[in-house]
């Protein structure tokens, strides 16, 4: 995500009118209409609660700062024979009735679309940053998942239910890091770290792979806004296992019993793979011949400018990514390449609307009833819905992201800056390099681009409006003997300085 969910500061100058333009291409909603408003605010005050009451488990929300939109709460103890992991799940289907307002316009939207300015959430914001969320020392109706693993970390029994639960913080991912950090965490958030661990592990030994490439992220700060490359903290890695824990145990029952909604990607293949091997070779990067694909990329330092470009090159594998529905025979070809297992989004029903049609697949199965015809009528369309969804998101994202690059430019046109050279087309004469800071992407053309090394780049133009932004590759002839920018290699980009570090 390369959006701060929490941040909301007004819009500088400059971008007011490209971004409004932007939301208007992408038929971006500004809100709800008064009728979805008021159906969330009658389901605010007329949720259905289940019987269970497991408000006694000391369930805690880890989240970005500032987060309203809290759908998972976690608590972990620890067992004679391993550990038990409770991961509570906001119950969306508490308050949304198949085919009212409000659900409706959840299948136009799809998902949350976050912006550094504001929020367009998949549902209002009655339900999804009030009563639907795990807010601190509140009760709410929640999908409860009990996992049980052994000393090693492998799930040996799973169940879900409804159930009524109380989260007793609302913490941020820097918090808990610090806490685990200087040994003040609670032994729950311990256990979080324990597990993670041993989740990572198995990962490896399963043959999943996940690309450590730091995300270039919008942030706001004292009115300002900026790009940064941010690489996730330990702690994110080890939240996110008990997520994809979640997700893999929730496709274990929907393939059991015939029916559900899987994220799938295909593998890679043969071809694919052997281009890999060949940027590998001409970064001069070594990969044994017996050592395979994952291991390899975990060999991979993302703060070295050849190993970046060969992550970055890595993505390749990872396109194609889908949802996968069925009803009545088992799918083939349905597993999660990238996890090397099956898998299912069931764990963010509050920002993504696949969550909540695969939950109720889940919680019907584990009580031994039939799946609601309102769930099985949709998993044809579904995957479709959120292909259009994530284009969406995706196009609004990087259309963002490229104008606030332009604005933080566009001061500096005429400027040197080092970059990266992280993909080259066929031809060697067109790519794409990134600078490190300011956190900059972009494409370049030239003869013989050098890939996986460092160039020097003057700045030609940068337009805010449009988010476009165009380079020129300088030849060794014309950098002058005193260009020298130190570690960066950049530009100074900021509110007043344009001095080089």
């Amino acid at each position: 995500m390369p959006i701060r969910p929490h941040q909301v500061q007004a819009v500088p100058k400059p971008l007011v009118e490209g971004l409004e333009k932007l939301r208007q291409d992408l038929d971006i909603p500004e809100d709800f209409s008064p009728e979805v408003h008021d159906a969330a605010r009658h389901a605010a005050s007329n949720p259905r609660f289940p019987e269970l009451d497991r408000t006694d488990l000391e369930f805690v929300t880890v989240d970005p700062e500032g987060s309203r939109d809290l759908d998972q709460a976690v608590f972990i103890e620890a067992t004679e024979t391993g550990f038990t992991v409770w991961y509570a799940i906001a119950d969306v289907a508490a308050f949304v009735n198949p085919g009212d307002a409000i659900d409706v316009e959840a299948h136009v939207r799809g998902q949350t679309l976050y912006g550094p300015h504001q929020r367009t959430p998949l549902h209002p914001p009655e339900l999804s940053e009030d009563a639907a969320s795990l807010l601190e020392n509140e009760t709410r109706p929640a999908v409860l998942w009990q996992l049980t693993l052994d000393a090693t970390g492998h799930q040996t029994a799973r169940t879900v239910q409804r159930a009524l639960v109380r989260s007793r913080a609302q913490l941020t991912y820097r918090e808990v890091q610090e806490a685990l950090d200087h040994g003040t965490a609670s032994e729950s958030l311990q256990l979080l770290k324990t597990v993670g661990q041993l989740r990572e592990q198995i990962e490896h030994e399963r043959g999943g792979v996940s690309l450590q490439i730091p995300e270039q992220e919008v942030e706001t700060t004292n009115g300002e806004w900026h790009i940064v490359h941010r690489s996730a903290l330990p702690v994110e890695g080890w939240n996110a296992q008990i997520s994809l824990l979640t997700g893999m145990a929730a496709a274990e029952i929907m393939l059991e019993a015939g029916v559900g909604l899987l994220r799938t990607l295909p593998p890679a293949d043969n071809a694919s793979l052997r281009k890999l091997r060949e940027t590998a070779k001409a970064l001069r990067i070594e990969w044994p011949s017996e050592m395979d694909y994952p291991e390899f990329v975990r060999t991979l330092d993302p703060e070295r400018p050849d190993h970046a470009a060969m992550l970055y090159s890595c993505t390749l594998l990872f396109r194609g990514a889908g949802y996968l529905g069925f009803n009545g025979e088992t799918p083939e070809n349905a597993q999660h390449a990238a996890l090397a297992t099956h898998y299912a989004h069931v764990t963010a029903p509050l920002r993504r609307l696949v969550d909540r049609y695969a939950s109720e697949v889940c919680l019907a199965v584990s009580a031994g009833e039939l799946v609601p015809e309102w769930v099985t009528a949709a998993l044809p369309q579904l995957p479709k819905e959120m292909e259009a969804s994530n284009r969406k998101a995706s196009a609004y994202e990087r259309g963002i992201v490229n104008m606030v690059e332009t604005f933080m430019l566009s001061p500096h046109v005429g400027q040197e800056f080092t970059g990266t050279v992280v993909e080259v087309d066929e031809t060697g004469e067109k790519g794409r390099f990134i600078i490190r800071k300011p956190a900059v992407e972009a494409g370049i053309k030239g003869v013989d681009l050098p890939f996986g090394q460092e160039i020097r780049v003057r700045l030609v133009a940068a337009e805010t409006g449009n988010g476009q932004s165009r380079f020129e590759l300088l030849q060794p002839s014309e950098l002058a003997p005193s260009s020298s920018t130190g570690s960066s290699g950049a530009a100074s980009v900021g509110s007043t300085s344009t001095t080089e570090r």
